[in-house]
């Protein structure tokens, strides 16, 4: 598959398709970090990550969901990347970039200018993509224990190839 075949439709977390994905990255997040489950590095809610300032994003190939992905609002013209996952089969194929790819022009579109996120230390994958695609490290702007990497991106205004 390659990410041009990837369509993007907006939905909630706590909804099908979506909620069994994010059931999935649960799964993987409780085994990575014994012990989340009862102290979780970071809460969002599904209501944190709709409309008018945030969004979630499943990703699907033909009518399969195998990705998804949110954004939820920190104020200022902020927003904060949640909850990206992509199915293991679609891993190392293109997918993780162009999720996060979308999640930026959501957040873009919503009129954010900057968007910021957060990764463990078992999400070695995730934070070099983040590296390879602009963002910069930035100190802890949150409490999520489990991090260990913070990252934030200035969004191009429409038109502006650039960002930093």
């Amino acid at each position: 598959m390659s990410p041009e075949a990837l369509r993007f439709r907006r939905g909630r977390s706590d909804e099908p398709p979506a909620r069994d994905l994010m059931a999935a990255l649960n799964e993987l997040l409780d085994a990575q970090y014994p012990g989340r489950s009862t102290r979780p590095g970071s809460v969002t809610t599904p209501d944190e990550m709709v409309p008018p300032a945030g969004a979630f994003l499943v990703g699907y190939e033909g009518d399969r969901a195998v990705a998804i992905g949110g954004l939820r609002p920190l104020g200022d013209g902020v927003c904060e990347i949640k909850r990206m996952y992509v199915v293991p089969d679609a891993r190392s194929r293109g997918v993780g970039r162009a999720l996060l790819a979308a999640l930026e022009e959501a957040a873009r579109a919503l009129g954010h200018q900057v968007i910021r996120l957060d990764a463990g230390a078992e999400q070695k994958h995730s934070r070099m993509l983040f590296a390879a695609t602009g963002y910069r490290e930035i100190p802890p702007y949150n409490r999520n224990h489990i991090a260990v990497y913070f990252g934030e991106k200035r969004l191009p205004e429409a038109g502006d190839p650039g960002g930093s």
